[in-house]
């Protein structure tokens, strides 16, 4: 009886311990891939890449963030309680496969606050290189956006952005004088 109640006390200290950690993230140290991106006038949100459930999309965002694709792009289409969108660009790069359930792919984040995922149109395959951050619990959308990454530093940051933004209709949509400018991302590997 002693032996059994020493096993079940370490696994409930093993749970407990687990529960700090954060249940969106399926990446190992060695795979986590970082992207800071500044933001002017609010400060750096700092994103954690998830390469396990949307790969695709995790190298597409890297590298065009690598190649400074994003910098001095801006956050268009903002939704204080949902999200905020940015990187439209006349320069549209090629699309990606959606990695999401209703296009065939198993990912198993979901939509919370600090989720970043790929914006696209009605095809399931037209992601490029619009992103979002939820600055809610947005579940309704998993399934039909490819989530990869999480915001795991200045989630205030985005909220802020959220706050501030004055949209001009019903989508989120912010006149261009008014639209927060990301400065630069960094990427930073293991």
């Amino acid at each position: 009886m002693k032996k059994w109640k020493k096993t079940a006390a370490v696994l409930c200290a093993a749970v407990l311990l687990g529960c700090g950690s954060k249940p969106q993230s399926s990446v190992s140290a060695q795979e986590a891939v970082r992207v800071e991106m500044t933001v002017k006038d609010y400060g750096t949100i700092v994103m954690e890449m998830d390469p396990v459930n949307a790969p695709i999309t995790v190298e597409n965002f890297v590298k065009l963030a690598e190649s400074g694709f994003y910098d001095g792009l801006t956050f268009h289409r903002i939704m204080d309680g949902f999200m905020i969108q940015g990187g439209a660009s006349a320069n549209k790069p090629a699309t990606i496969q959606g990695e999401f359930s209703s296009n065939g792919w198993e990912n198993k984040l979901s939509h919370v606050k600090g989720t970043v995922s790929m914006a696209r149109a009605n095809d399931p395959n037209s992601a490029s290189s619009q992103f979002f951050i939820c600055v809610a619990d947005d579940r309704f959308l998993d399934g039909d956006y490819a989530a990869f990454g999480t915001v795991v530093e200045g989630l205030e940051i985005a909220e802020k952005i959220a706050k501030d933004a004055k949209p001009v209709d019903n989508n989120g949509t912010i006149p261009k004088d008014e639209q927060p400018i990301i400065e630069k991302m960094v990427v930073k590997r293991p």
